[in-house]
């Protein structure tokens, strides 16, 4: 894995390029911890050799986890990282194209890099926190995040 930070217009980029047999969501999670990153966008193309995605059911208040076994394209990564409980949590759902064409999708759980994933972190706010939401059991994002007019 490397990474590489890139600052302007009073913001930080972060360039992060994982290598064959990283597990996605954990270094990403350890970049933005190690650069004191807690409120960004985050988006990224690349493949997994293997990965789980999520659906969640409101009803039990839990992801009904997808196993996608098979090697397959990231075409489309996208989220957040927000601050929960003091530290950086990504939050990003996935579309993962499959060799005959057919894709699969949801909340990214893990995945295992292959060939490479190329992450791009924006630095997007001071302070964007997320807080348990006691209703669906979720981390959603705070009041911050809303508008003026509570919507």
């Amino acid at each position: 894995m490397r990474d590489v930070e890139l600052s302007g217009e009073g913001r930080r980029v972060v360039v992060v390029v994982l290598d064959q047999g990283d597990e996605a969501v954990a270094a990403v999670n350890e970049v933005a911890r190690r650069r004191g990153i807690l409120a960004a966008q985050v988006t990224a193309v690349g493949g997994f050799s293997t990965a789980e995605v999520g659906y969640f059911d409101w009803r039990i208040r839990d992801y009904q986890r997808i196993p996608v076994p098979e090697q397959v394209e990231v075409l489309a990564l996208t989220g957040d990282i927000a601050e929960f409980r003091g530290e950086p949590a990504l939050h990003v759902h996935a579309v993962l194209g499959r060799r005959d064409g057919s894709t699969v999708g949801g909340h990214l759980l893990r995945a295992e890099v292959w060939p490479t994933l190329e992450v791009i972190v924006t630095e997007v706010a001071a302070s964007l926190a997320k807080r348990v939401d006691p209703e669906t059991g979720l981390a959603l994002l705070s009041g911050a995040a809303r508008s003026r007019t509570g919507r």
